[in-house]
C-alpha cells in the first residue's frame, strides 16, 4: 500500500458508471472499513488527472460515446498505465473492461485504441445484445466462489495469450465468442462484463482486491447475511436458457 490508508480510486464516474457499477466502490470501501482498514476514496472525474499512487482502481460500464471519451482521456493522461506499472490493482466492468484492452469498436463504428493494460480485443457483436443474468465458475487459481452477475452489452471480446479468462460460464454469453469464457485477468488486473453491481453480488471479489492491496492471505470475517441473501436470490431467479 502507498501509506497507512488504502487509496481507492473510482475512475471517471461522470462517464463510466452505468447499471449501478458505483456500488462496487461502495462495497470495497465498506468491507475494508468493517475490518478496521482506513480508506481514502478518490472519485476522479474525466477532467481531472488520474493519481498514480492508488492501491485499487475501479472502472465501470458506460454508453458508447462516453466510453470513447474515457478511452481518449485515459490514453492522454497515462496515469492508469503508470499506476499498473507500479503494481496497482485494477478491476473493470463492461466498457471499462474493453478500454483496458488493446482495441474496441467505438460509437462511430471504428476501431478505438485501448490502454493495452489487458491482452484482450473487442469487436461489436452483429447479432442481438447479450442481456441477462450470468453464472460462471471463476478461475480456480483465484480461490473464489461462482460468479453471479448481469450482462448488457454488444461486444465480443477475444482473449490474447497474455491474459486468461476470469470465469467459465454455466449460462450467459460473457465474452460472446462462443467458448464460454467471461472476462479476463492477468496479475492484478481484472475485467468482467458482469454488472449487478458485481461486488454486491460477489463480495469475495472485493475481498480478493483488499487482500492483494494489503498483501495478506486472509481477512477477518464479517457479517455475510445480506450478501448471501442477495446471491441466493439472484442465482435462484436466473434460469439457464434452453
Amino acid at each position: 500500500m502507498s501509506d497507512t490508508s488504502l487509496r481507492l480510486v473510482w475512475v471517471y464516474p461522470d462517464l463510466l458508471s452505468t447499471y449501478g457499477d458505483q456500488g462496487n466502490a461502495l462495497v470495497v470501501e465498506r468491507r475494508a472499513r468493517q475490518r478496521g482498514v482506513p480508506v481514502t476514496r478518490i472519485d476522479v472525474r474525466s477532467d481531472q488527472p488520474i493519481p498514480t499512487s492508488g492501491d485499487i482502481y475501479l472502472l465501470g460500464g458506460g454508453e458508447d460515446r462516453p466510453q470513447r471519451l474515457a478511452a481518449e482521456r485515459l490514453r492522454r493522461d497515462g496515469g492508469l498505465n503508470r499506476a499498473v506499472a507500479n503494481g496497482a490493482i485494477v478491476f473493470s466492468v463492461c466498457a471499462g473492461y474493453q478500454i483496458l484492452g488493446t482495441e474496441f469498436v467505438n460509437d462511430l463504428g471504428r476501431p478505438e485504441p485501448g490502454l493495452g493494460i489487458l491482452d484482450v480485443r473487442s469487436i461489436r457483436n452483429e447479432g442481438a445484445r447479450h442481456v441477462g443474468d450470468i453464472l460462471g465458475d471463476i478461475d480456480p487459481r483465484l480461490g473464489l466462489p461462482p460468479l453471479s452477475g448481469f450482462e448488457n452489452h454488444q461486444g465480443n471480446t477475444v482473449i490474447g495469450p497474455g491474459a486468461q479468462p476470469f470465469a467459465h460460464l454455466r449460462y450467459g454469453n460473457g465474452n460472446g465468442t462462443g467458448d464460454g469464457t467471461e472476462g479476463a485477468w492477468c496479475d492484478t488486473v481484472f475485467g468482467t462484463y458482469a454488472h449487478g453491481p458485481v461486488m454486491a453480488r460477489n463480495p469475495q471479489i472485493a475481498d480478493m482486491l483488499l487482500k492483494l492491496a494489503l498483501d495478506v492471505h486472509a481477512l477477518p470475517p464479517v457479517d455475510e447475511q445480506w450478501y448471501d441473501a442477495l446471491r441466493a436470490e439472484r442465482i435462484a431467479a436466473a434460469s439457464e436458457p434452453a
